[in-house]
């Protein structure tokens, strides 16, 4: 990700990354996407669409960790960037213990 995104994401990084500074948050672009992605209000979605691609958006769902977006937002993602057709959304990534 580059320093030009980064930046511009740290107005989203306050917004939705509370417990860290925008700065702190930043350093993890891909949380600060998948965030907005799962939580994100219209504009916030909106203004995102419009900062990256759509292969960034992809990357993030298709490498989301357990927990990080809810049904909805993940049914939405898939089927909004061509990830999957009606009814066959993958399942929810889950955690493992060893």
């Amino acid at each position: 990700m580059t320093q030009i995104i980064q930046e511009a994401l740290k107005p989203l990084a306050s917004k939705y990354i509370w417990w860290k500074t925008p700065d702190e948050a930043v350093l993890m672009p891909e949380r600060v996407i998948a965030q907005v992605m799962n939580i994100g209000d219209y504009a916030d979605v909106q203004w995102l669409v419009s900062l990256v691609d759509d292969e960034v958006l992809r990357e993030v769902l298709t490498h989301a960790d357990a927990g990080q977006f809810n049904e909805r937002s993940w049914a939405y993602w898939h089927y909004c960037l061509g990830l999957s057709s009606v009814d066959c959304v993958p399942a929810l990534p889950v955690r493992r213990f060893a």
